[in-house]
């Protein structure tokens, strides 16, 4: 207390209260000065971004004890002449209110960076940005200095923040064209299965791949396990449709495999099911099993292409992004060389009624067929590629009750869903 007036500070009151005993006394006079000063306002100025604030809320404080100097010192008329000035003031920083106030500054003014990434949807890429924040030691020695020299605005230092991923760190520098792209179907009532397919596909969504490197599914993947997250789920194994771990896998690949197949991607790789897919034309399906049956595939183009896999209501759809490829059209082309009959095989059940009789699968047809791919450059055939495509005929399986018991199973009389023949030995799609 200096001659009836009181001195305070802080971010949230004023830092200086005057308690005045008689009309306009000196120490009054002074006491005013003092509030007048310290509740000035400074314009704050950080990564290109302002704010306003009172020095008081700055944290910037006025020694009492040297105040009566500083009222001698100055010249004129008034009590207490240019002490409404801050500069002329004997100030000082309570550094753990102006921590709290820059801190305040900080959470609102600083911004994190951001990381280029690649947007699939829109075709784009975005660029990355870096991010800034305020330096709070640094900036608590500049706030005191400004506030003695009595400054109007203060640039506090900030420092720059990189982007973990830069745009050159992508790989990728076009993804505006759609290069070749494939579509299938799958019922959205089976969770697990679906659950599968979009576990794979998230593995494979944006993956870049570069210009001349054989690129592996089962790298990328990785092992199909249940602490990786898949679930058991219907899957072809010797032919035979049964429950398996990480059934729908196949249905990932087959699709990428399509789309890379009219991306004109060269297929270094590729097996085809020991069964035709119901969700696939005959001679486009791909399958994988870890470790060793694989899909790879190789970039023969002279820049990158990347991955877009989208598995969502009913259908999981692959692009191949990238620049615009050099040909016009590119044909799936294939031809039946041989057709060999299923066998069947009958299974006694003991549990189902007498007389009755049950597919547990139906019997399909072995196909021999040639595979070509036709690159079409200016409406002319410029050339073709082909493979030899075999498929063994799928075993029917029929139960037939054996049962007397009046309590025996009926069958339900459904039969299990299962791939379709050929109408025609030549099929053709054209992308």
């Amino acid at each position: 207390m200096i001659g009836g007036y009181v001195l305070t500070g802080g971010p949230s009151q004023p830092a200086a209260r005057a308690v005045v005993q008689g009309p306009a006394s000196p120490d009054g006079a002074l006491a005013a000065s003092v509030t007048k000063a310290l509740d000035g306002t400074v314009t704050i100025k950080a990564g290109g971004q302002a704010r306003t604030l009172r020095w008081s809320e700055l944290g910037v404080v006025v020694d009492p004890d040297e105040l009566p100097h500083a009222a001698r010192k100055a010249q004129s008329d008034d009590p207490v002449p240019g002490l409404a000035q801050l500069g002329a003031l004997p100030v000082h920083l309570d550094r753990a209110a102006a921590l709290e106030a820059i801190s305040h500054l900080k959470a609102t003014i600083d911004r994190a960076a951001i990381d280029a990434h690649l947007d699939l949807e829109a075709r784009v890429i975005q660029a990355d940005r870096p991010g800034l924040a305020i330096d709070v030691f640094a900036a608590l020695d500049r706030v005191e200095a400004a506030a003695r020299t009595g400054a109007t605005e203060i640039e506090l230092p900030v420092v720059e923040l990189p982007a973990r991923t830069t745009k050159s760190e992508l790989g990728i520098d076009d993804i505006s064209h759609v290069l070749g792209t494939f579509t299938t179907r799958f019922p959205v009532g089976d969770k697990d299965r679906n659950f599968n397919l979009k576990l794979a596909a998230s593995k494979l969504n944006g993956v870049v791949l570069q210009p001349g490197v054989e690129w592996s599914f089962n790298g990328t993947v990785g092992d199909r396990t249940e602490k990786e997250g898949y679930k058991i789920a219907h899957v072809i194994t010797a032919g035979e449709m049964v429950d398996g771990l990480a059934g729908g896998t196949c249905q990932i690949s087959t699709t990428l495999f399509g789309a890379s197949f009219f991306a004109g991607l060269d297929i270094v790789k590729t097996t085809s099911h020991s069964r035709p897919s119901v969700y696939v034309p005959m001679g486009l399906d791909a399958t994988v099993v870890w470790p060793n049956t694989d899909l790879k595939m190789k970039n023969p183009y002279d820049f990158p292409v990347v991955i877009h896999y989208r598995v969502a209501r009913g259908e999981a759809v692959v692009e191949i992004l990238g620049k615009e490829r050099p040909w016009d059209e590119i044909a799936f082309e294939r031809e039946i060389l041989e057709e060999l009959p299923f066998e069947s095989e009958e299974r006694l059940d003991d549990e189902m009624a007498l007389g009755t009789e049950a597919y547990d699968q139906l019997g399909f047809n072995g196909y021999t067929l040639t595979r070509f791919r036709k690159f079409y450059k200016d409406g002319k055939l410029d050339h073709t590629d082909k493979w030899k495509v075999v498929y063994k005929p799928v075993t029917e399986y029929v139960r037939r009750g054996t049962s007397e018991s009046p309590d025996a199973k009926i069958p339900d009389g459904k039969e299990p869903h299962g791939p379709k023949p050929p109408k025609e030995g030549r099929g053709r799609i054209v992308q």
